[in-house]
């Protein structure tokens, strides 16, 4: 499977809200990524970190590798090519799709090797701006 990656520019929060909570205006930016997800357990978002006011529930410091698509929904085992060779890395992910492609998202401190693993898995990197 050659697929490109994107590494997009943002450092990235994954937070949690109330299952009924209304989406917070600071969650609409126009960052390159926003992610929001309800279940009824909670509401989730990724964000940029920069826009997440203090006291959110949060876990900040995510960067995140978008495949380059968009990609058909017949297409099978995309996002486990990714996982797989983060995991044998050691590398905890967070990870989601929509609509058009996949993305993965690690812990900013393990980007490099992220990266690295990605590349030896047959992975075409790109470089974000802040990467």
């Amino acid at each position: 499977m050659n697929l490109e990656l994107q590494i997009l520019p943002e450092t990235l929060a994954v937070c949690r809200l109330e299952p009924r909570a209304a989406v917070p205006p600071w969650a609409l930016t126009d960052a390159a990524l926003t992610a929001i997800t309800r279940t009824d357990a909670e509401l989730s978002i990724v964000c940029p970190e920069a826009a997440v006011p203090g006291g959110v529930r949060c876990e900040k410091g995510w960067r995140c590798f978008k495949i380059l698509g968009p990609l058909p929904f017949a297409m099978t085992g995309v996002p486990a090519s990714l996982v797989d060779p983060l995991a044998q890395a050691g590398i905890s992910v967070f990870a989601f799709s929509t609509y058009d492609t996949d993305f993965v998202m690690v812990k900013a401190d393990r980007l490099e090797d992220a990266r690295q693993a990605l590349t030896l898995a047959g992975f075409e990197v790109r470089p974000g701006h802040h990467s």
